[in-house]
């Protein structure tokens, strides 16, 4: 994780389920600390934000294009996925 200079302390109640569940992180092994637990929930929550703004972003841009560019979007997604079909990942 980040070093101790770059932390930033924070004094916060939280729900009694809530405490219980970070402390099960740790207990499951995914976190060291308290700190380590609270810093792994909000790097998820981060995440699934920054998923939802691409998902919004993706759906306004397939929106904004015209039947036309939209059909060539289409064409281009079925050649790459025939293509990709062709790939052996395992070798």
């Amino acid at each position: 994780m980040s070093n101790r200079a770059s932390r930033q302390k924070i004094s916060t109640t939280i729900a009694a389920e809530n405490a219980a569940f970070l402390r099960s992180m740790m207990k499951r092994g995914k976190a060291e600390s308290l700190a380590e637990a609270v810093d792994a929930v909000i790097a998820l929550a981060r995440r699934a934000e920054a998923r939802a703004r691409l998902e919004a972003a993706t759906e306004a841009y397939y929106a904004s294009l015209s039947a036309k560019d939209l059909e060539e979007e289409n064409q281009l997604g079925e050649a790459l996925a025939h293509e990709a079909g062709k790939v052996n990942f395992d070798e």
